[in-house]
């Protein structure tokens, strides 16, 4: 039977292994590319809120033509 233990051991060892590689941001790379985001997802809410707004708004004119 494969011990598990070791298995595992060998796996965080690799891991940490390529974590080792890895080019990680600094802190102004990571700050700025924060930046990027918080304001993409504020476009991105507000077009979807005047989209969903307007999209309503045609929907409720072409539903009192019907009533």
């Amino acid at each position: 039977m494969k011990n598990p233990f070791r298995s595992t051991r060998i796996f965080f060892g690799e891991m940490v292994g390529e974590l080792q590689k890895a080019s990680w941001p600094t802190r102004s790379e990571l700050r700025d590319s924060t930046i990027v985001v918080i304001i993409a997802a504020i476009l991105l809410g507000v077009f979807t809120s005047i989209s969903d707004f307007a999209l309503y708004q045609v929907v409720d004119l072409l539903t009192s033509f019907v009533s």
